[in-house]
């Protein structure tokens, strides 16, 4: 295959010119300007007007798969994950039963095998996510888990946050904290402003987070765990994990499109469309998360893919389940904006997308080299278009049936074209 006369973008190199990518047997075998087919049936896609970059690489994702296959299955998340330019994924581990023991995430392997792109898995950090005695952190670790968390139930006690730190310090392994404190929490997935009062509810107040966030950074500093905050949601919680940095922790954050786009007036229009844990913050949190992506306090844009069923979603908003899908429409939200409104170049937005989520949880892509993998997506950046059908099996978006721009239009997983549009 030789992908002709693209705008290839590599975050890693900082390269950004159009020029010819040559594949073999997986592999990028050769970049250059006209490089020529040497084999007759060697496909040629002409991508004169669009951008190549490496294929993107989602660090959260729910899938569903065992237990709520109703929602979503590996097969139709990885559809849906393909559909949005995504070569790898990784899933929580809050299924059902939880993904905790060797034989279970050997079980995942095992059928995520076959899948159109990488799906791998976490290891829960506790037992059933029971916040109280540790998985087998080091077998786990050894049976492929590529991170540890209990993304979903927040971790409450501290002595065993602190010899899980401890554990992962030796492994080498990265531990990522669902932060919020259940207990500061009246109705999860609302944030407590003016919106939550004129629903007549209390819902999730910014110290839910915070106070964990600031916990966590405290024991990263302590321990030198490597740490990841997921999808952060309050400007506080940035510039906490920004102290963190500044005192030497080993300490990332994540943050999702949605809190990227929207602050918490959303809830107003969408009901529980944008009903998610943490929840939609302020318009002074949603534009601090922005300064965060561009100061580098925030290198990873993950998705929290979280698929529910339509008569979940049209429950009353305090009794609808938390959570939004977001793999198929990721690239377009962020790129809206990010790039379009002038707040970060496109290499960085490429950047926190596949080269960082690969380079902090030490998998294979993210980049665009000679010899290495050939996990590509293509992106036709003038294309504005409108998904009103979605490769997953959930629809549960605030940004369903809205204009989008920048369509993924191929995505490439080890050589072959997984989806075309």
């Amino acid at each position: 295959m030789i992908i002709k006369s693209g705008r290839l973008i590599d975050p890693k190199s900082n390269r950004d010119e159009v020029l010819d990518i040559k594949i073999k047997d997986g592999k990028i075998l050769a970049i250059g300007k006209n490089l020529e087919s040497s084999e007759s049936e060697e496909e040629i896609i002409d991508t004169k007007g669009k951008i190549v970059v490496p294929g993107l690489i989602d660090v959260h994702v729910h899938f569903r798969d065992p237990g709520q296959t109703q929602k979503e299955d590996l097969e139709t998340g990885s559809q849906a994950a393909v559909a949005g330019g995504f070569t790898s994924v990784i899933q929580m581990a809050n299924t059902s039963p939880k993904i905790d023991s060797k034989e279970k995430i050997l079980e995942h392997y095992k059928k995520a095998r076959n899948l159109p792109l990488k799906v791998f898995t976490v290891s829960a950090l506790t037992k059933n996510f029971g916040d109280l005695e540790l998985v087998d952190m080091e077998e786990n670790f050894k049976r492929g888990a590529v991170a540890f968390t209990d993304d979903g139930i927040p971790n409450r006690n501290s002595k065993l946050i602190l010899e899980a730190m401890e554990r992962a310090k030796k492994l080498g392994a990265l531990i990522s904290f669902h932060e919020e404190d259940p207990e500061l929490i009246s109705q999860n997935g609302i944030n407590h402003s003016e919106v939550s009062e004129s629903l007549g509810i209390f819902g999730s107040p910014n110290i839910a987070e915070t106070s964990f966030i600031a916990r966590d950074v405290a024991i990263a500093i302590y321990t030198g765990a490597k740490v990841s905050i997921q999808h952060i949601s309050t400007g506080l919680g940035v510039d906490l994990v920004k102290f963190g940095k500044s005192m030497g922790a080993n300490i990332y954050a994540e943050v999702t499109p949605h809190h990227i786009a929207l602050n918490d007036s959303a809830v107003l229009k969408y009901g529980s469309l944008a009903k998610m844990n943490p929840p939609l913050r302020s318009e002074k949190d949603r534009l601090r998360i922005t300064k965060g992506l561009k100061e580098g306090t925030i290198e990873i844009i993950a998705t929290d893919h979280a698929p529910h069923t339509k008569e979940e979603k049209e429950k009353e908003i305090t009794k609808a389940p938390s959570g939004i899908i977001g793999l198929e429409t990721s690239f377009s939200v962020c790129y809206e904006n990010l790039v379009l409104t002038g707040e970060i170049s496109l290499m960085k937005l490429i950047e926190l997308m596949s080269y960082n989520p690969a380079r902090i949880y030490g998998l294979d892509g993210g980049k665009i080299e000679e010899g290495e993998v050939a996990d590509l997506a293509i992106i036709d950046l003038d294309s504005i278009y409108k998904i009103d059908k979605f490769k997953s099996k959930s629809s549960n978006t605030p940004f369903k049936d809205k204009n989008l721009k920048g369509e993924v239009i191929y995505t490439i997983s080890d050589g072959k074209i997984v989806y075309k549009k």
